[in-house]
């Protein structure tokens, strides 16, 4: 037998023992979750409950392994211990499998993934009579992520359009037109995609209320994983598996809720009282993880949250150094510091891959990543690929190959292939004619009139595209790398990243972010082999470990994840929030809870930075307003006033800023952080250059 009061603290246990009827879970973060959710089932199979009585739904295949496979040690038990535990997709599969025809599909159906699905979308968009090759259209990778969203979201296409692409609210009937194609299509061929296991399930249960009465007499316990992720279907489908014994637990964190964009929907879990009227509310509050320094940030900044249940981490451990608050003048600056720093966390100790550096858009590690290699620090990028290895950013760096060798045949095929009306052979058309004129300096009217002559009618409008590109790059006497990048941003390459990526305003930013970094290089040619051979600049590597390695995470793909030391990057105006969801209805809310899951994230070192100067559209910013929301109290702060407070307006950095002399220590710093800062790790540059501004 398990001795529970041994192994499970007091808030632990009362889940385990007392989990019965509706039950929410608010389990905050680093309070032993899987551990209670484990423990549960294995208390409730010691006290005679079949197997096959227990449904246990998780968010992913990796999770649910994890708990089965705890559940087996503390059970002694290695038979089917768990056959219907899996997350939402796997369980609706097994039931679909078995109940299809019910929906009139063949049991033998078999489903799409997402690259099947964005086939057969291109084809019912080729039968619509959408051609992509004479006018920018969607691509079917928008396509098949709006028709995604509107039915986990319970959504119209048209609300969906209207409110997330508004660019293409003119051919809303065509693309409902092709929703309706791509399901008929499906179901002729008896086939489904991911979403169709979710709304089929559903439509099964609703349908047939004889079955859902069986199945959810079957599961006697219904326990669901990370309930604040959940859309309104699974909701849906897990209130009518629980409908008959209501013995159903729910675990999850309302303060963890960052997956709006995916249609989760936080009002599950806000509102599982109202729809369990009765249910029982436990609070696992004891964090294990961090320390108590870094709760007290988390705990001060998540407060600010208006929709939420009010809860208070507290940790086991002992105090510890406080965070700390990092300004710098630019973000070259800021990723100088937070490679020096990861360099002596090292020497003190801290493995590299107990290190992370979290950050809230992509486009916000470009400058670091030049840095670490700069160090030759290794790192492992995750959520992404690195920046210069990303297909926008490849796009952007062929135009300027081409302007710098206009005989760069495959930086030419890029460029045109992404031109409405040019294919394979009229690209190569048109390179095998650019190669025969022999021109040495960049391409003139005559030459771009000559070309147009041989090409189709419908080759003329992307060539006439090319061109005007082309002209906005040659037309100034500015041709730093920067200012060329802005001229191709500032052209119809907008509309394509719009036309081609679901994410094309992260994509856009990448770029201005690029343009910055480029603004001051006046070799073109140095610039283009530093974006493709970074490593050339780095130190040789003898000093690490093969398989020593840094973490680049966005904090999305961290959720769930700890770290001994976690630097946040570029909390800052702007940025994070992002501009986008501070506009968005309760799009605060939701990056502020963001802003904690990364900071809980940090187990003993937590380091919050952000550059003066900002993106291209707002030169000057001020720090984040999470960041405002801190105490001084509770955090060290570098390269700001001398009260140790943060920047209420950004025109305050100039007026206020107080220099500290290179050999005095900084306000309120703290002996560990003193002896920390070495080099450019002391913000004293920050200090001198501002008034450069």
């Amino acid at each position: 037998m398990i001795d529970y009061h041994k192994e499970l603290n007091s808030e632990q246990l009362k889940v385990v023992e007392g989990g019965d009827g509706p039950c929410l879970v608010l389990a905050g973060a680093g309070s032993g979750k899987t551990r209670t959710i484990t423990y549960r089932v294995a208390y409730l199979l010691e006290h005679g409950v079949s197997p096959d009585e227990i449904l246990l739904v998780t968010f992913t295949n990796k999770a649910a392994r994890e708990m089965v496979h705890r559940v087996e040690q503390l059970t002694m038990e290695k038979k089917n211990v768990l056959p219907w535990s899996g997350t939402f997709h796997h369980i609706a599969f097994r039931l679909l499998k078995q109940y299809a025809p019910l929906l009139g599909y063949a049991h033998t159906f078999t489903v799409l993934d997402a690259e099947d699905s964005k086939d057969m979308i291109k084809l019912c968009s080729t039968i619509e009579g959408v051609d992509r090759t004479q006018k920018r259209f969607p691509s079917p990778a928008i396509i098949h992520s709006l028709i995604s969203y509107a039915r986990n979201a319970e959504r119209s296409i048209t609300e969906v359009v209207t409110e997330r692409y508004s660019k293409w609210i003119d051919v809303i009937d065509v693309i409902s037109r092709i929703a309706e194609d791509y399901d008929k299509r499906k179901r002729a061929v008896n086939v489904m995609d991911f979403d169709d296991l979710l709304v089929n399930v559903l439509r099964l249960l609703a349908s047939h209320p004889s079955l859902a009465q069986t199945l959810s007499q079957q599961f006697r316990y219904v326990l669901v994983d990370e309930y604040q992720d959940t859309n309104k279907i699974q909701a849906s489908i897990i209130h009518a598996l629980s409908g008959v014994r209501r013995n159903l637990l729910v675990v999850g964190d309302d303060a963890q809720s960052i997956y709006s964009f995916r249609a989760a929907d936080i009002q599950n879990i806000l509102d599982f009282e109202t729809r369990y009227p009765g249910a029982k509310v436990f609070r696992l509050e004891t964090n294990y993880r961090s320390t108590p320094d870094i709760l007290d940030v988390a705990n001060e900044v998540i407060a600010n949250n208006t929709r939420q249940y009010q809860k208070e981490l507290k940790s086991i451990r002992e105090r510890s150094v406080r965070p700390e608050i990092h300004a710098f003048l630019d973000q070259s600056e800021e990723a100088e510091y937070i490679a020096e720093r990861i360099l002596e966390l090292r020497d003190e100790g801290v493995p590299l891959d107990q290190i992370v550096v979290l950050f809230r858009a992509a486009f916000h590690t470009q400058a670091l990543e030049l840095a670490l290699n700069k160090h030759g620090i290794p790192y492992e990028y995750r959520g992404g690929i690195r920046f210069f290895e990303r297909a926008h950013v490849k796009d952007i760096l062929s135009f300027l190959r081409i302007y710098h060798n206009q005989h760069d045949t495959l930086a030419w095929s890029r460029v045109l292939s992404m031109q409405v009306g040019i294919g394979p052979a009229v690209a190569q058309k048109i390179i095998d004619h650019i190669h025969r004129s022999e021109f040495t300096g960049p391409m003139d009217e005559s030459l771009i009139d000559e070309i147009a002559q041989c090409l189709p009618a419908r080759a003329r409008i992307g060539w006439h595209d090319f061109t005007a590109i082309w002209q906005r790059m040659t037309r100034d006497e500015d041709t730093n790398p920067g200012a060329l990048i802005n001229a191709v941003l500032d052209s119809k390459y907008h509309d394509y990243l719009e036309a081609e990526y679901t994410d094309a305003r992260e994509r856009q930013e990448d770029l201005e972010q690029l343009a910055r970094l480029a603004e001051h290089e006046t070799d073109l040619g140095k610039f283009l082999a530093e974006s493709v051979l970074q490593e050339q600049f780095a130190r040789p590597n003898t000093t690490f470990q093969d398989d020593e390695k840094i973490i680049l995470s966005t904090i999305h793909q961290a959720k769930g994840l700890e770290w001994t030391a976690v630097f946040i990057l570029n909390v800052a105006a702007g940025q994070f929030p992002s501009e986008r969801s501070v506009g968005e209805v309760n799009g605060l809310e939701e990056e502020r809870r963001l802003f904690y899951v990364a900071v809980t994230r940090a187990k003993q070192y937590l380091y919050l930075s952000y550059p003066l100067t900002g993106n291209l559209h707002s030169y000057l910013q001020g720090p984040s307003q999470f960041l405002s929301e801190i105490s001084p109290d509770n955090v060290d702060t570098y390269g700001s006033r001398e009260t140790n407070t943060i920047f209420s307006d950004p025109s305050d950095a100039v007026d206020d800023i107080t220099y500290v002399p290179e050999d005095e220590p900084f306000p309120s710093q703290s002996k560990s952080s003193a002896t920390k800062m070495s080099g450019r790790s002391r913000p004293t540059s920050f200090l001198k250059s501002i008034d450069e501004l």
